[in-house]
């Protein structure tokens, strides 16, 4: 929940003319709801790609608030995240009062109807997955990231998930300046890809990408794309500064 449309403008005009060179690498802008109209305006004709933060999974209905799959794709948007840890209610930074915590109760089961629902509509889902700092210490990072995969791809044919991407967000490092150090983010990423194997298939899981996102930034990108098993980067509070982002786009 960050920029206006004013200033959505200002910075992907800035971000376009710095990354214009760097078309062998594929950009999704996932700007506020409100600002997805514009944003889409100003990358017409240019390699980036527009996507949105989040979805619900009924296409119309008394859900107030909501916006749905089919809104999406009439304003362009091609990608969407789903299941963020935010969404989910797991904050690496707490910025809301505990007591409020509730409100944001994503379940594996939710992802799971959001990426039916993106897929039937033919937009890209890019789903989060991640451990907070208690399941870390306790020996469950691996435990949690086979959950929830499973969860958000249960019942979805393997034929269906040629364009998805999932994405390693430890929960612990969104917000908070840590990273994850590069070889263990590449461990994990390692198995995120192996366990979609043993859900899908061999021949999708290769084809899907594996993303890190945890506090990118141009100091620490470069070795994180170097790893084996990413493919990429969500980026978050990086992605407000046009010249940062530019050059994490730069290291990939």
């Amino acid at each position: 929940m960050n920029v206006t449309i004013a200033e959505s403008t200002a910075s992907v005009e800035t971000f376009l003319r710095h990354v214009s060179a760097r078309n062998n690498v594929d950009v999704v802008l996932c700007p506020p709801y409100l600002s997805i109209g514009r944003v889409r305006e100003l990358v017409r004709n240019t390699h980036v790609k527009v996507g949105a933060q989040d979805v619900f999974w009924k296409d119309k209905g008394a859900f107030t608030g909501k916006v749905s799959a089919p809104m999406l794709t009439e304003c362009g948007v091609s990608y969407c995240i789903v299941g963020h840890s935010e969404t989910r209610g797991r904050f690496g930074k707490l910025e809301v009062e505990p007591a409020s915590i509730g409100y944001f109760s994503e379940s594996d089961h939710t992802v799971n109807l959001k990426i039916r629902a993106l897929l039937y509509h033919s937009v890209n889902p890019i789903l989060c997955v991640g451990e907070t700092t208690e399941e870390r210490e306790a020996g469950k990072t691996d435990q949690v990231i086979e959950t929830q995969l499973a969860g958000a791809l249960d019942g979805i044919e393997p034929a269906e998930l040629y364009f998805f991407s999932v994405c390693y967000e430890p929960v612990w490092a969104i917000g908070t300046g840590n990273t994850c150090d590069s070889a263990e983010a590449n461990r994990v990423c390692g198995l995120l890809r192996e366990r979609l194997g043993k859900l899908l298939d061999e021949d999708v899981a290769a084809e899907i990408r594996v993303l890190y996102g945890g506090s990118i930034k141009p100091s620490n990108s470069g070795d994180l794309f170097r790893q084996e098993n990413i493919d990429g980067g969500l980026v978050g509070g990086s992605s407000l500064d046009p010249m940062d982002f530019s050059r994490i786009v730069m290291s990939a």
